[in-house]
C-alpha cells in the first residue's frame, strides 16, 4: 500500500489504513514504537506491550472484587 506524507502545523504525518489499525487492535491515543531501520531504508511501527506483569495478583484479584461488589455504586458515581 502507498501512502503519502503530508504536514500539519509542524510535523509530517502519515496516515494508515482503519483496517491496519483495527488489525493490530489499536485506536486512537495507543501507544507505539518506532524503529527506524538505516540498513533497510524502512520504518517499523509496533504497538507497545501492556505491562501487566509489574501488577501484582494478589492485588489485581482484590480490585476485581471489590469492582464486582460494588459495580453499581461505581456506575452511579461515574454518571
Amino acid at each position: 500500500m502507498v501512502r503519502k506524507i503530508f504536514k500539519t502545523d509542524n510535523s509530517l504525518v502519515i496516515s494508515l489504513p482503519r483496517e491496519s489499525i483495527e488489525m493490530l487492535g489499536l485506536e486512537e491515543g495507543s501507544e507505539v514504537s518506532i524503529t527506524v531501520d538505516e540498513q533497510h531504508r524502512r520504518i517499523i511501527i509496533e504497538p507497545t506491550a501492556v505491562k501487566l506483569a509489574l501488577i501484582d495478583s494478589d492485588f489485581a484479584q482484590q480490585l476485581g472484587d471489590f469492582i464486582e461488589q460494588y459495580r453499581p455504586a461505581l456506575e452511579a458515581l461515574a454518571k
